[in-house]
């Protein structure tokens, strides 16, 4: 099973240098990829522009945006910007997709909240026409610049639910389903769910199957991980982000090992681990834990 990282982008003391830290760290690490998420309003930094510092400054990981919240922006856009990453890391990209859940995004960037999952089905159609050459409309020129992967990099589906899950088997090469705190059992359902979509929709292979969860190893960690939990959940109520905050456990080396081992007896191909600071030793700290698994 192959091991991920997001980089840190909701932290106010983020800089240049933080970045440099961590992409040198996680390229020279056990590491397979490096992610970044999206989001627009509170604090964070923009995800095409720290993927592609990331995509400059690395030379072996893949390059993970995940995920695009697609129905928030034009297919042509994004295929365009995917397209330029796949060039500027030099093949590397694997891109996740999904509809997100925070309306205040939507509304922040003039996006339409309404029919988002239909409009993510479209979307993925005409970005894999515009990784093809197609002209986006009858007499234009066609959008360059190709991407290095033939066809277009890899398209994982952020989705948990059977509905989601079910859309996507028709068209992604597989599947990121997140469990918070990296529970064996959520991550069992959505797997389970998400090969028998795929069989349903008479898919010749299996879907790749990548599971994640949020992790802290840094000083004070209990506290930084469930502080960190309840800030992301915040805009679902205070209520619904103190439980979950509440429940988090991924805060030992051994809770956080027994994660990873239950990520990889539900069949992931890969997980995407979340830290809930910027702070180095919160890198450095996992490798030194990897290497003794």
């Amino acid at each position: 099973m192959k091991i991920g990282i997001c980089l840190p982008y909701m932290k106010r003391d983020l800089n240049r240098q933080t970045f440099l830290d961590w992409c040198k760290l996680v390229d020279e690490g056990p590491f397979s990829s490096l992610s970044c998420g999206e989001r627009i309003t509170d604090y964070t930094f923009e995800m095409r522009a720290v993927l592609a510092f990331a995509a400059a400054v690395t030379e072996r990981v893949r390059i993970v945006p995940s995920l695009y919240v697609l129905p928030m922006h034009s297919a042509v856009w994004a295929a365009k910007e995917i397209a330029t990453l796949d060039q500027l890391s030099n093949g590397r990209v694997t891109v996740t997709v999904g509809v997100g859940g925070r309306e205040n995004d939507y509304k922040a960037v003039g996006a339409s909240f309404k029919n988002r999952h239909q409009r993510m089905d479209e979307q993925i159609a005409e970005m894999r026409r515009i990784w093809s050459g197609e002209a986006p409309f009858e007499g234009a020129d066609p959008v360059g610049p190709a991407p290095i992967q033939q066809g277009g990099p890899p398209i994982l589906a952020g989705a948990m639910g059977p509905k989601a899950i079910a859309r996507a088997s028709v068209w992604a090469d597989g599947l990121y389903s997140f469990s918070m705190n990296g529970s064996r059992s959520e991550t069992d359902a959505m797997f389970n769910n998400g090969r028998d979509a795929w069989q349903a929709a008479g898919r010749n292979s299996a879907p790749n199957l990548v599971g994640g969860f949020w992790y802290c190893l840094a000083d004070d960690a209990e506290n930084q991980l469930k502080s960190y939990v309840y800030n992301y959940l915040k805009v679902l109520g205070d209520d619904m982000a103190n439980a979950v905050a509440a429940s988090m456990t991924r805060y030992t080396p051994d809770n956080i090992l027994e994660a990873i081992d239950d990520m990889e007896a539900a069949g992931s191909d890969e997980i995407f681990l979340v830290p809930a600071t910027a702070e180095l030793s919160e890198l450095e700290r996992l490798m030194n834990l990897l290497e003794k698994r």
